[in-house]
């Protein structure tokens, strides 16, 4: 799910006036949720867990699954069935039969058609795939659309992004330590070494929650951790973090070419909010690495900051260039689909709940700054000036929306 693309939009402000919650004896409502199974290339989560289906159906919900839904993350739908979930046959009767629709990625073009007037959309955006079409086919069924990359709490993070991006992080350096073996082709380096042996010095450029679980997880296997950012605040806050067991240095350019120079593993973790990632490794500086060395860049989905990656595919995830392994796969999280979807569900679920206990999506996005952060269609209009802008389109202040019942 390429998640992370959209970590940096800022929250849009608006004018809010006095609330006027209802009472939740008299406003909670039964959803009929609908979790289909994924469609899109090598995407093996689904969005909920057979725990996070127990707890909506314990909540008065009903839930429905399409036959199939979890099978690639290793749940079975007998699992889905003893949670209380009716199983669906087809993708078709699930659509028709549910206001709610929860999912990992944005629907295709086949499942566009599927989408029912006035249904609730909660998946993520991935603003890459985004065009002018498919927000004005949601606004035309009246969808209200919920993007997991908006989706802000009031404390400022992104929850979904955040355990997406954790779980990127630490998979950049499993993929790594696995690649550097000789039998993958790499120099045959454990990350950790042994007694009287170094370890592998494994660099990262970026300083935010990928390059900070990279960080931790290399540390765990006893690496030489040496992290680079462009800003000395970042830095800091992963010295404090991590206990100044990792080296940090600003990414100048010198810095840069020596510490790639002297790497077994680079791993690609600079980031820009809603913007392509910034190119910090030349193609020189890739071969100045001795051969066998490792890249894995792991902002694909924003276009990478090395330059000799390219994307690849989880069923053919390398190349070698100047004799190095570079792996480029975007949405690595799908490869942990089980944990991921784990992941997913503990945030959405509780999301799921507050449309509920709310009565109405309207009250629900009143109530919930969450939820309102991470709307991007509602009631016809697209609600994300962000979005509005990158495609010249109008837009319309959600919470104005919401106060005037538009």
């Amino acid at each position: 799910m390429e998640i992370p693309s959209l970590q940096g939009f800022e929250r849009e402000r608006g004018l809010m006036t006095m609330e006027k919650p209802l009472k939740e004896s008299d406003s909670h409502q039964s959803l009929r949720i609908g979790v289909p199974r994924e469609v899109a290339n090598e995407e093996r989560r689904v969005a909920l867990a057979p725990s996070g289906v127990s707890a909506l159906v314990a909540n008065g919900h009903d839930v429905y699954v399409e036959q199939g839904a979890g099978r690639q993350a290793h749940f079975q739908d007998d699992e889905y069935a003893e949670a209380g979930a009716d199983m669906v046959e087809s993708p078709d009767d699930l659509y028709q039969q549910c206001d709610l629709i929860v999912k990992v990625g944005p629907p295709d073009n086949e499942e566009m058609t599927l989408l029912q007037e006035g249904q609730i959309l909660l998946s993520a955006l991935n603003l890459g795939g985004t065009t002018p079409e498919f927000l004005r086919h949601l606004m035309r069924m009246k969808i209200t659309g919920i993007g997991f990359e908006f989706i802000r709490d009031p404390d400022g993070t992104f929850p979904l992004v955040r355990m997406m991006h954790e779980i990127t992080g630490s998979m950049a350096i499993q993929i790594a330590g696995r690649y550097l073996e000789s039998n993958e082709g790499g120099k045959g380096v454990m990350l950790g070494g042994i007694s009287g042996v170094p370890p592998a010095t494994v660099v990262i450029l970026g300083a935010g929650v990928v390059g900070e679980w990279a960080a931790r997880t290399a540390l765990g296997y006893g690496a030489h951790v040496i992290v680079l950012d462009t800003e000395l605040g970042a830095l800091r806050s992963i010295e404090h973090y991590l206990d100044r067991s990792v080296t940090t240095a600003m990414a100048s350019d010198q810095y840069i070419r020596q510490a790639v120079g002297s790497a077994d593993v680079v791993i690609g973790a600079m980031m820009a909010g809603g913007e392509r990632s910034p190119m910090l490794v030349t193609e020189d500086m890739v071969a100045s690495m001795s051969p066998g060395g490792v890249i894995v860049d792991a902002v694909m989905d924003q276009g990478g900051c090395i330059e000799t990656s390219r994307p690849t595919t989880h069923s053919d995830p390398v190349y070698r260039r100047h004799d190095v392994i570079h792996y480029c796969v975007p949405n690595m999280p799908s490869n942990a689909a089980r944990t991921a979807t784990y992941a997913l569900t503990h945030v959405l679920v509780p999301y799921l709940l507050h449309i509920g206990e709310a009565g109405s999506i309207n009250e629900a996005l009143w109530r919930d700054e969450g939820l309102r952060n991470g709307t991007y269609v509602y009631r016809q209009h697209l609600t994300k000036k962000s979005l509005a802008s990158m495609f010249g389109m109008n837009h319309r202040d959600i919470e104005l929306l919401i106060a005037s019942g538009i």
